[in-house]
């Protein structure tokens, strides 16, 4: 049910995500808002913090009758490389306010620009939702978002495919690969290997392994590993979020193996096997750079891209973060770091990684 517009300011405070009575009040909000997303619920908030050792604090708005009227999950990500940031949501492509009134928006923006300060924290990222207000910047053009319904069955699905992306994806569907989903630990550790490397080869720093393992733990049921395996060993894998009706394919990847395999292209036709059968109507395929590899790929697929809108307010006299690995400044780094063996690439990439968000 809609909050009733609010004639004066409401009760803000940070949510105690411990407790569990709490987390499922917010999650109902979330899930009833139609523009609540998987990085607004409390178990993406915890998973993250645990998963990299960062903070959590998730802002709500009451109403007088002690209604939930709004909401916005914030992560403070401390690096001594790239600064601290408060995000909305940390390590997500979405997030930012959420509530059904506009005149609250204004409220939880000055509530969580207040609490990056008290945190010493000069840069807040907002991605997604409305604009916080007229202290932001705005940024449309960088990202692109990309989702579109699922076929009602293989055959309807491929025929969604363009032409020659569908060539590709029947002689994946040809090769002798094997298929598994689970969430057991020994999932998380081949899905963990794939990306690793995946990750290593782009030239960018891998997550810490505990991300992936508490964000399972958190949405229990609504995640999964796919695997793909040639002869017994792991070359593509994808670890997926399910919400209400859709599947967000997350943290994806494949080994150098998967190109020639078609690996990848495989991977992504059984996911949206997989999804049908767990009664998902919609993918959402995340949010890839304008004019990178993955926007085209995605193209491919028939997705047609959207927009993204992300918000930035820095403190006076502090700069904007700049962590992109398409940087131009970073250019070297991402050439040496994909050259890096990977074991250590592995140890000293969830160090940094955890501190990007």
């Amino acid at each position: 049910m809609n909050a009733p517009l609010l004639g004066k300011p409401v009760a803000l405070r940070v949510a105690n995500l411990a407790d569990e009575i709490e987390r499922a009040r917010i999650g109902a909000f979330v899930h009833d808002h139609p523009e609540g997303t998987p990085f607004h619920l409390p178990a993406w908030s915890v998973g993250v913090a645990r998963g990299c050792g960062q903070k959590s604090h998730y802002l709500v708005a009451e109403d007088a009758r002690g209604d939930l009227a709004g909401v916005m999950p914030l992560t403070e990500i401390r690096s001594p490389l790239f600064g601290n940031v408060m995000a909305s949501a940390g390590f997500g492509v979405g997030g930012g306010i959420l509530t059904h009134d506009p005149r609250l928006v204004s409220q939880l923006d000055e509530a969580a620009w207040a609490l990056a300060q008290q945190r010493k924290c000069s840069v807040m990222e907002v991605r997604g939702g409305p604009l916080p207000g007229p202290e932001w910047s705005v940024d449309d053009t960088r990202y692109l978002g990309f989702v579109r319904p699922l076929a009602a069955d293989d055959d309807a699905e491929l025929l969604a495919i363009p032409r020659k992306q569908r060539a590709e994806v029947r002689k994946a569907l040809e090769t002798e690969l094997d298929i598994s989903i689970g969430c057991h630990p020994d999932d998380v550790a081949a899905h963990y290997a794939v990306y690793a490397e995946s990750v290593r080869n782009l030239g960018t720093p891998v997550f810490p392994r505990s991300l992936f393992s508490e964000v399972l733990r958190e949405f229990g049921k609504s995640a999964d590993v796919l695997i793909v395996r040639r002869g017994g060993v792991a070359v593509s894998s994808v670890l997926s979020l399910y919400w209400k009706g859709t599947v967000y394919p997350y943290w994806g990847g494949g080994t150098r193996a998967a190109r020639g395999l078609r690996a990848n292209d495989r991977m992504y036709f059984e996911l949206m096997r997989h999804a049908r059968e767990r009664g998902c109507k919609h993918f959402d395929f995340g949010r890839s750079k304008v004019g990178t590899g993955p926007a085209a790929f995605k193209k491919n697929w028939g997705f047609e891209p959207r927009p993204l809108a992300y918000y930035d307010r820095v403190a006076e006299g502090a700069k904007p973060r700049d962590a992109s690995p398409v940087s131009p400044k970073y250019s070297l780094q991402v050439r040496v770091w994909s050259k890096l063996p990977l074991w250590i690439a592995n140890r000293a990439g969830p160090l940094i990684a955890k501190g990007l968000g």
